[in-house]
C-alpha cells in the first residue's frame, strides 16, 4: 500500500502489537534434513485456525531477492517458492484453511499505480545498465582489472503480472505444489486448500477479505476463528481491523536494513559500482572462490496482533460525554478511514498530512475534538457521511498554514544539524579511519575484530589519503598547482561535491510562504487558484476516492472502472460543499482481461510479453495508442528528496481508445493466448483424509455438471458452490510436475474442484461488526505498557511467541567468554553464534537433562555453580518454588548440529500453560504428562511412528 513508514511508525506507537516468532527448525543428520512434524502443537504457544497467503509478498523475495544470488531459472525460482511456503507453513500451523491469493487484474483505480511502478522499473533498470557499461568501459580504459562481463538474460520482474507465461505457469506450479503436499505432509492432512490464482480478477489481499466477509455472512461460521495473513503491505493491518474479527494476526518479515551487496562489476565486498577502481580480488586462501561470500542468515519474521492494536485504539479513542452512545468498532472504522488520507494505493495524500510529521496523530486529535458536534461517527459499514467528514477537514484546513510552516522549520533546522555534525566530526575525529582488523579497539574489548572484505581496496584507500596528505602538507592554507608547486592564488574554490550542504531540487512551490495555495494549483495542475470551476472538480474527484476506497475495504469494488484522474491532491481547506457531493458508482462493471491490462500497465521496454501485433501498437509511431508509451518522462520530487518518493508524469490510458486500439489484433491471438486472456476462478483441494474428499470424488464419478453446495459441517463450517474442474486433480492419476528436478506424484489421492464464494444480492450490505458469540481475547497490555519508558532505560524488544511470562536464560560474563573461546568460530563471523542464547525457561531453569551432542557444555562450565550460570537475576523478596501449569516443558538445546560442531541454542517451546489465546481441547490431549516419575518435568521422547497416517 502507498502508506510509507506506516508501519514503522505503528510498531513505534503501538510496541507490543509486535511479537517474534517462534521457530521450529529442522534437524539435519549426516547431510539429510529431516521433515518437521507441523502436526504437532505450535511453538508459538497459540493454535491458528486460517493461514492466508498474499502471494505476490512471496513471488517477489523468491524470484529476484535483495540479500542473496538470484535463482538461475525460472524452475528455482518455483522451488524457492516452495520452500518459502513451507517455512510460513510451519510457522503458523494452521488447523482448518490455507488460502493462496495470487493478484489477478486490479480494479482501474489501481492499474494507475501499478503503471507508475512498471515505467519506473523499466525506466531504472535501462539507467542502471547504461551507467554500469560506462563505468565498465573507463575503468578497463585506464588499465582496471574486471571479471568478464556475464551474458545472462536479466529477470524482469514486470512478468509478476496476471496474464503472462510466468504466471501461468506459477498456478501449475502451485496446483503440483498443494497436491505433493497434501500426499506427504502430516500437518496438511485434515487441511482445506484454497487457490486462487492470477486468472480470478482482484487483488491478493482483497480476494481473502471478500472471502472473510462472506464467510462471516454464514450462520455456519465459527465467530471465534482465528486468522493468521501472510504479507509485507501496510494495508493488511487496516484491512484486518476492517474485519472485526478479534482474532487476527499477521505475520511479515522482519524488516533488517542495509544489507551489504557486493560490487556488480567487480564482484568485491566493501564499495558500490560507482566507487568501483577495477582493483584485481586478492588471494584469501584455500578457498578463495568464498572469499567475499556474504555469510548468509534466515530472514526472520514476526506476528502482529490486530487484538493488541486494538486495545491500544481502545484506551486512545475512547471518548467520555458524548451526545451519542460511544461505540467501539464504529471508532475503529473511522480511525482506518482517518488513515486513507496520509496515503493509499488509489489517492495521493493530502499536502498537509505527512506521516512522518505525526499526521495521523493529529487527525485522530481534531476528530475526538469535532466529534461532539458532528453527532455520529464518520462511516458505517464502509459508507461515508460527508458531512460530517467536512468538519473534520475544514479543522485540518485551518492549520494548514502553520503545518506548512513547521514544515520548513523542522526541515531547516534538521540541515542546520546536520551541517554542524559534519564539521564536529572533521574537527573532533581524524579524516580517514582503516576498517577491518585495521581499525582502532577499544581497551579491554577482548572480540577479536571483523576481517576487512576486501584488502586491496583497503590498501588503495590507505595510499590514496597518505598522497592527499603528502599533497596538502606544505601549508594549511597553501594549494598547490598540477605540478606540486604553491599556487600563487593562495587557493582554490572548492567543488561542489566538496562542500558540506548537497544540492536540493528547486522548490517552485514554497508552501511556507504566502501565496501557496496558488502557486500549487498554477505548478501542479496548470490552471489558476481562482478557477473555482476545475478545484471542486479536483475535490469532488478526491471524494468520490475516498468513498470508493472505503467500499473497497469493507464491501468489495464498487467499481472496476472508477480511477482518479490527477497526479496530486487538493488541501484539506478546499473540503467545502462536499456534503452534496455524489458518492453513487456504476453498477455491473466489468474488471478488464488480463491481457489488456497487460497494455494498460506495460512500457513498450516489456512488450515481449506480450502477442507481437499487440507489442507493435506500443512501439509503432503510427499506433493511435503511441502516446500511452513514452520513451522517456518526467518525474516530480513534490517537494520530496529522492526519486522513488517523487511522482511519476505519466499519461492517463484512456480506456476507450485502448479498446477501440485492440478490437483490431484480437484476431491475432492463438487459442493458448486466447486461455490466457480469459477470467477464472478459485480452486479447493482436499487429501484422502478430509471428509470432503469423498463428497468431491462422488460428484466427478457422477459427472454432476450442476454446482452443488458445500456441506459445512464436512469442512469447518465453509460454505460456497462446487463445480467440476476440467484439469482437475484426481485420486489414483498421476500429477506431472511441471518442474523438471520435481518426481512426478504417481500415488496421488488428493482431489481438486472450482469453488465459488456464497453469492449475495448486489445491493447486500456486509455489516462492520463482531458477530454474536465471539469471546474477547484476554488483555495483554499491562499498566506499563502505555508508558514510553517501561523497560527500564533498556532499548525496547519484541517478545519471543505469544506468552509474555516467557523468561529469558541468563548466563554470566565467565560464561559467555568460555563459550567465545571455545566454540568454532564461522569464516567472516569471529565470535559470533549460529544464533542467540537460550530465550526461555519454565520450571526449574538449570534442572535439565542434556542431548548426547551437548556433554561439552558443562565441562566448559564445571567451575560456575549451577545457580549462577542458568538462573536469572536474583530475586529481591524470597520466593516459593513455582511448578508448571501442567506443562511439558520441550527441551530447548536440540538444535545442536553435531555435523556442524556448531552451538545453536533456541527457546523453550512450551505444550500448554499460561496462554494469551483459549485452547481448544484437541490441543490440550497430552499436556500435562510427565516421563521419568512424577515431579520431573521432562518430556516424553518422540514417537517413533509420528509420521505414520494410520
Amino acid at each position: 500500500m502507498g502508506v510509507p513508514a506506516f508501519f514503522r511508525w505503528l510498531s513505534r506507537k503501538y510496541p507490543s502489537i509486535i511479537v517474534n516468532c517462534v521457530e521450529e527448525r529442522a534437524k539435519e543428520c549426516n547431510g539429510v534434513k529431516a521433515p518437521i512434524d507441523t502436526s504437532k502443537p505450535n511453538p508459538n504457544e497459540v493454535e491458528f485456525d486460517n493461514l492466508y497467503l498474499d502471494m505476490n509478498g512471496i513471488i517477489h523475495p523468491c524470484t529476484h531477492p535483495e540479500d542473496k544470488p538470484a535463482p538461475k531459472n525460472e524452475d528455482e525460482m518455483m522451488v524457492a517458492i516452495f520452500e518459502y511456503i513451507d517455512r510460513i507453513f510451519n510457522i503458523v500451523r494452521p488447523r482448518r484453511l490455507l488460502y493462496m491469493a495470487i493478484d489477478g487484474v486490479a480494479p482501474r483505480a489501481k492499474m494507475n499505480q501499478q503503471r507508475s511502478r512498471r515505467f519506473r522499473a523499466s525506466k531504472e533498470g535501462m539507467e542502471a545498465a547504461e551507467e554500469k557499461q560506462k563505468i565498465r568501459q573507463e575503468i578497463l580504459a585506464k588499465g582496471g582489472i574486471l571479471p568478464p562481463e556475464e551474458v545472462k538474460e536479466r529477470f524482469d520482474s514486470n512478468c509478476i503480472t496476471p496474464g503472462t507465461e510466468f504466471m501461468d505457469n506459477l498456478a501449475k506450479c502451485l496446483r503440483y505444489y498443494i497436491a505433493d503436499r497434501l500426499n506427504s505432509d502430516p500437518g496438511w492432512r485434515n487441511l482445506t486448500v484454497i487457490l486462487s490464482d492470477a486468472s480470478a480478477p482482484g487483488e491478493g489481499e482483497h480476494k481473502i477479505m471478500d472471502y472473510i466477509r462472506r464467510q462471516r455472512a454464514q450462520p455456519n461460521h465459527d465467530p471465534n476463528t482465528h486468522h493468521c495473513l501472510c504479507g509485507a503491505d501496510a494495508d493488511l493491518i487496516m484491512l484486518g481491523l476492517a474485519t472485526h474479527e478479534p482474532n487476527f494476526t499477521i505475520i511479515r518479515e522482519e524488516f533488517k536494513p542495509n544489507k551489504p551487496k557486493p560490487c556488480s562489476l567487480c564482484n568485491q565486498m566493501g564499495h558500490e559500482v560507482k566507487d568501483c577502481q577495477g582493483l584485481p580480488r586478492e588471494k584469501q586462501g584455500k578457498h578463495d572462490q568464498f572469499a567475499d561470500s556474504l555469510p548468509t542468515s534466515e530472514q526472520e519474521f514476526i506476528f502482529i496482533r490486530l487484538c493488541v492494536l486494538r486495545e491500544y485504539l481502545e484506551r486512545e479513542l475512547t471518548m467520555a460525554s458524548l451526545p451519542f452512545t460511544f461505540d467501539f468498532e464504529r471508532s475503529i472504522d473511522d480511525w482506518v478511514f482517518m488513515c486513507f488520507f496520509v496515503g493509499n494505493d488509489f489517492l495521493p495524500h493530502l499536502p498537509s498530512l505527512e506521516i512522518r510529521e505525526g499526521a495521523i496523530d493529529r487527525l485522530v486529535n481534531i476528530y475526538k475534538n469535532v466529534v461532539h458536534k458532528t453527532g455520529g461517527y464518520l462511516t458505517e459499514s464502509g459508507f461515508v457521511n460527508l458531512q460530517r467528514v467536512q468538519m473534520i477537514m475544514l479543522a485540518v484546513g485551518e492549520v494548514e498554514d502553520s503545518i506548512f510552516k513547521k514544515r520548513k522549520d523542522d526541515d531547516d533546522n534538521f540541515k542546520r544539524r546536520q551541517k554542524e555534525k559534519k564539521k564536529r566530526m572533521k574537527r573532533d575525529h581524524p579524516a580517514f579511519i582503516p576498517g577491518g582488523q585495521f581499525s582502532p579497539q577499544a581497551l579491554g574489548n577482548r572480540s577479536s575484530p571483523q576481517a576487512i572484505s576486501s584488502p586491496r581496496q583497503a590498501a588503495y584507500e590507505m595510499r590514496m589519503h597518505d598522497r592527499q596528505n603528502s599533497i596538502t602538507s606544505p601549508s594549511p592554507n597553501t594549494s598547490l598547482t598540477s605540478d606540486g608547486s604553491p599556487s600563487p592564488a593562495g587557493g582554490i574554490k572548492r567543488k561542489a561535491e566538496d562542500s558540506d550542504s548537497e544540492p536540493e531540487p528547486e522548490d517552485n512551490i514554497r508552501l511556507w510562504e504566502a501565496g501557496w495555495k496558488q502557486r500549487y494549483y498554477k505548478n501542479k495542475f496548470d490552471v489558476d487558484a481562482s478557477d473555482e470551476k476545475f478545484r471542486r472538480k479536483v475535490v469532488q474527484s478526491y471524494v468520490e476516492g475516498l468513498c470508493w476506497v472505503l467500499r473497497y475495504y469493507y464491501q468489495g469494488c464498487a467499481s472496476w472502472n472508477w480511477y482518479y484522474p490527477f497526479h496530486y491532491a487538493p488541501f484539506a481547506s478546499d473540503f467545502e460543499g462536499i456534503a452534496d457531493m455524489p458518492s453513487d458508482f456504476e453498477k455491473g462493471s466489468k474488471p478488464f482481461k488480463p491481457l489488456e491490462q497487460l497494455m494498460g500497465v506495460f512500457p513498450a521496454a516489456s512488450g515481449n510479453f506480450l502477442p507481437p501485433t499487440w507489442r507493435k501498437l506500443m512501439t509503432d509511431p503510427e499506433s493511435s495508442i503511441i502516446d500511452f508509451y513514452p520513451e522517456d518522462f518526467a518525474i516530480d520530487l513534490n517537494g520530496k528528496k529522492y526519486a522513488w518518493q517523487g511522482v511519476a508524469l505519466l499519461p492517463f490510458v484512456d480506456e476507450r481508445r485502448l479498446r477501440a486500439a485492440l478490437e483490431e489484433v484480437y484476431p491475432d491471438l492463438t487459442p493458448e493466448e486466447n486461455r490466457r486472456n480469459s477470467l477464472g476462478g478459485d480452486v479447493l483441494f482436499v487429501g484422502k483424509h478430509h471428509p470432503l474428499c469423498d463428497f468431491i470424488v462422488e460428484q466427478y464419478t457422477s459427472k454432476n455438471e450442476e454446482p452443488v453446495d458445500i456441506p459445512p459441517e464436512l469442512c469447518h463450517g465453509i460454505q460456497g458452490k462446487l463445480t467440476l474442474n476440467e484439469n482437475a486433480v484426481l485420486p489414483d492419476q498421476v500429477v506431472e510436475s511441471p518442474v523438471p528436478m520435481l518426481r512426478d506424484l504417481t500415488q496421488n489421492s488428493a482431489v481438486s474442484i472450482s469453488f465459488k464464494d456464497p453469492q449475495f444480492d448486489e445491493n447486500f450490505v456486509f455489516k462492520a461488526t463482531v458477530l454474536p458469540g465471539a469471546k474477547k481475547p484476554p488483555p495483554v497490555l499491562k499498566p506499563g505498557d502505555w508508558e514510553k519508558t517501561n523497560n527500564d532505560g533498556r532499548p525496547w524488544r519484541p517478545q519471543l511467541g505469544f506468552n509474555r511470562d516467557r523468561k529469558p536464560v541468563h548466563l554470566d560474563q565467565s560464561a559467555f567468554r568460555t563459550l567465545g573461546h571455545s566454540i568454532p568460530r564461522e569464516r567472516g563471523m569471529p565470535g559470533m553464534y549460529a544464533n542467540a542464547v537460550p530465550l526461555a525457561a519454565y520450571g526449574n531453569p538449570y534442572n535439565r537433562p542434556l542431548l548426547s551432542g551437548q556433554q561439552q557444555i558443562p565441562k566448559l562450565l564445571s567451575n560456575l555453580r549451577p545457580q549462577d550460570s542458568w538462573r536469572g537475576p536474583t530475586p529481591l523478596f524470597p520466593q516459593s518454588p513455582q511448578r508448571s501449569a501442567g506443562a511439558a516443558p520441550l527441551l530447548a538445546w536440540n538444535r545442536m548440529l553435531p555435523a556442524q560442531g556448531q552451538y545453536q541454542p533456541s527457546q523453550y517451546q512450551a505444550l500448554g500453560g499460561p496462554m494469551n489465546y483459549p485452547q481448544r481441547p484437541e490441543d490440550r490431549m497430552d499436556r500435562g504428562r510427565q516421563a521419568y516419575g512424577p515431579g520431573r518435568p521432562y518430556p516424553l521422547p518422540p514417537p517413533a511412528g509420528r509420521y505414520s497416517w494410520n
